[in-house]
């Protein structure tokens, strides 16, 4: 299987390599309302712009991911809590209105 998955991604480089290598070109990118104009290879600003992606990809799944251990902190925490008190957790729990009837 890991044969399968390293010949896999030497073939995935090895495509992106032929693509970088065969897009050499210089081209222009505009943006809208700027009187700029930028000139570098093709490759260069698709890198740019897949960098740009994975950051924001990333930015937006990093609150998520600490909501989420937060929440796996707080759940050890309460098993952690019950697992060092048994008897109480074994207890049958009185309601509210038992304790009405005994008072």
């Amino acid at each position: 299987m890991k044969l399968i998955a390293w010949t896999a991604r030497v073939l995935l480089f090895l495509v992106a390599l032929g693509f970088a290598l065969s897009n050499t070109g210089v081209v222009e990118l505009r943006f809208f309302g700027i009187d700029a104009e930028w000139r570098a290879p093709l490759v260069i600003f698709l890198l740019g712009f897949f960098a740009a992606g994975t950051a924001l990809g990333i930015a937006g799944v990093v609150p998520t991911l600490f909501r989420q251990r937060r929440e796996i902190g707080r759940l050890r925490r309460e098993l952690a809590a019950a697992a060092r008190a048994p008897a109480a957790a074994a207890a049958p729990s009185l309601g509210p209105d038992a304790a009405d009837g005994a008072a």
